[in-house]
């Protein structure tokens, strides 16, 4: 039997959000409903307001939840009714080429729910990363969601499901960042401060965090940051090599994803240092940049998708580190907020007020 649960949408491009009823269909065979208990406020979200991703509104906004699964398929295996889930937009194939060259963590063809939500007029919605969970509940394809620790607040692992994820595993994963490493990250919004939480936890000796904010500095140094740079006055290209002994930083890491900050990323390394490209860039951007330079450097220059994450994999270790106090995850939780408040949230998050606002239901 369907259900009519609260949702909150974006009917059209750059209109402000609405809090509607929608409908919640019966699962597929590989479907499952979800409870969602709390749900990250994300730049992405923001982005498929205006626009930015694509034009099939009306979208179903959230992606970062986590929840209790209510309903299961005929067909479901991988959950059960009542499990604690953090929800995740790579549900591995097993079946596409990278899955089948031992690489899932680069899935071509993830896993989304096989039926549509829809409105109450029964206008098909478009889940955001294939989740949608700005809602009372939501309907997902059971391998987007993963089983973790249920004594962890929903609130702060559900953050795992993109920005959090994202910045940790650009660090860990696609950055390799080891022992005694240097690590440069270059913006400190909720992404960035995570790839600072990262390469705190990989054991990175030089941290710096590079903004032209001092609040998000503040964040960073709370969330591991051994120095930081306000390029807003200080030059980050010659600040990272003069705290590096001269040299550059081993990782660089990219979060914001323009082309002056990737350029910054690139001659702030090391000689056969590491970019990570996490921040995401628009289509019109170009990089212009001799290619010598790229020769005479060497190294890798990587982006990062998801943080090159498996969430079968990353999702209950990093909860895990989380509940032991070795990774301080409820740092990125700024506020608590309710269901309606998703649009103030934007604005919050547009004005750099917050790392994260989570919608608590």
């Amino acid at each position: 039997m369907t259900q009519t649960v609260r949702g909150v949408i974006a009917r059209t491009k750059d209109a402000a959000v609405e809090l509607v009823d929608i409908v919640i269909p019966d699962p597929g065979p590989h479907d499952v409903i979800v409870t969602i208990q709390a749900c990250g406020v994300c730049h992405t979200d923001l982005t498929y307001r205006d626009g930015g991703i694509n034009d099939e509104f009306p979208f179903l906004l959230g992606h970062e939840a986590a929840g209790i699964v209510e309903t299961i398929g005929d067909a479901v295996t991988h959950v059960s009714v009542g499990d604690f889930v953090v929800l995740n937009w790579r549900a591995v194939c097993g079946e596409c080429r990278a899955c089948k060259r031992g690489r899932p963590w680069y899935c071509f063809d993830t896993h989304n729910a096989s039926k549509k939500m829809t409105l109450t007029d029964g206008t098909e919605l478009t889940p955001a990363l294939g989740i949608g969970s700005f809602a009372d509940k939501t309907v997902v394809h059971e391998k987007q969601c993963t089983q973790v620790d249920p004594t962890a607040d929903p609130a702060v692992v559900g953050l795992l499901g993109c920005g959090v994820m994202a910045g940790l595993g650009a660090a860990v994963n696609t950055g390799n960042v080891g022992r005694g490493d240097s690590v440069a990250v270059i913006g400190c919004g909720g992404v960035g401060d995570a790839a600072i939480a990262g390469a705190a936890l990989a054991g990175a000796s030089v941290i710096i965090a590079i903004d032209r904010d001092d609040t998000k500095l503040a964040w960073a140094k709370e969330l591991g940051a051994t120095h930081t740079i306000n390029a807003s006055h200080t030059a980050p290209i010659d600040a990272v090599k003069e705290l590096t002994g001269g040299h550059g930083a081993d990782v660089v890491i990219d979060a914001v994803g323009r082309p002056e900050t990737w350029k910054q990323a690139f001659y702030s390394r090391d000689l056969a240092g590491t970019v990570v490209l996490v921040g995401v860039p628009t289509p019109n951007m170009r990089v212009e940049m001799p290619l010598l330079d790229f020769f005479s450097h060497g190294g890798s220059l990587k982006s990062s998708w998801y943080g090159d994450c498996l969430p079968e994999r990353d999702f209950p270790t990093l909860v895990e580190l989380y509940i032991q106090g070795r990774l301080p995850l409820e740092k990125f939780v700024t506020e608590r907020i309710d269901l309606g408040d998703v649009e103030k949230a934007f604005d919050r998050m547009h004005a750099g007020e917050v790392l994260r606002s989570v919608v608590v239901l």
